[in-house]
């Protein structure tokens, strides 16, 4: 008489997103890496918005070949995100494009020169964080090596007076670097900014070859449509990890209104309720 077979039992495991690419997902948990697959289910729901990117913190099974199917994606606690930029100049999808979900900070980077700082982009990079609840925002002003440091303080003193910590930073002089590096410790992080301000120079200083690491996911981020297929978060030696993106030459913002615009302006948020307006847009009212 033949032995019945025992159903082996399913694993069910926890872990943190650090990877996709085209349909699959790198899972990082406490013992290991799994790549893994959304179970159908999931993928029939709604597709204004990625259903799982890097950051997410996710709950699968490990089947036999010791691949994973992702069961479910936790409640993100916030994600940093903008309108999914489209094929044809000017227009969008209205499909929101998540950068990362869960970072514990942003980190801004913008130079003081070569390019000149694009102000109305750091805007809408700021207003994008603090839409999203991220709990620590910081922005670089690189290659102050360039102009000098007490010139790149005048072009970002309005940022410092209303609060922003802002990192002066030049790694051609190893200036900044030491602060950058602290503040990745240990924490999720995206670092981001327009191409051509030294994001690159800046991670090869804090970190050898971390910008290598970077870049190579980058390279293939922009293959083809904007729409980002490879995104990985890189670890950081001594714990933590680091999301760079690829140069973003526009930030569409996502699910914001134009008469809630102002609560994501840190220095007129406070004055909202004592404005006689109930529909103020700052530009025309006495």
């Amino acid at each position: 008489m033949t032995e019945p077979t025992l159903k082996q039992p399913v694993i069910k495991q926890h872990g943190l997103v650090i990877k996709t690419h085209s349909g699959f997902y790198t899972v990082q948990t406490d013992q290991a890496k799994y790549i893994c697959q959304l179970r159908g289910r999931l993928k029939d729901q709604s597709k204004r918005t990625e259903l799982c990117v890097i950051g997410d913190r996710v709950t699968f099974e490990v089947n036999a070949d010791g691949s994973g199917a992702i069961e479910a994606v936790e409640p993100r606690e916030r994600v940093l995100s903008r309108v999914e930029p489209s094929n044809f100049a000017g227009t969008s999808t209205e499909r929101e494009q998540i950068i990362i979900a869960n970072p514990d900070q942003a980190i801004f980077v913008f130079a003081v020169a070569n390019p000149e700082p694009h102000v109305r982009l750091l805007d809408r990079f700021l207003i994008a964080a603090e839409k999203a609840s991220i709990p620590s925002i910081c922005i670089c002003a690189n290659k102050v090596d360039l102009i000098g440091e007490e010139a790149a303080r005048v072009l970002f003193a309005t940022y410092e007076k209303i609060g922003y910590p802002i990192i002066y930073a030049s790694a051609q002089q190893n200036v900044g670097i030491e602060t950058l590096r602290e503040r990745l410790h240990d924490k999720i992080s995206v670092f981001t900014g327009p191409s051509g301000v030294g994001k690159s120079s800046l991670l090869n200083a804090i970190e050898p070859g971390l910008a290598r690491a970077v870049k190579s996911v980058s390279l293939a981020t922009t293959k083809g449509r904007h729409t980002t297929v490879n995104s990985e978060l890189i670890p950081v030696i001594g714990g933590g990890y680091v999301a760079d993106t690829p140069g973003i030459r526009s930030l569409g913002l996502w699910d914001i209104e134009p008469g809630e615009l102002d609560a994501y302006f840190v220095e007129i948020h406070p004055h909202i309720v004592e404005c006689r307006f109930s529909d103020c847009t700052h530009v025309d009212e006495p």
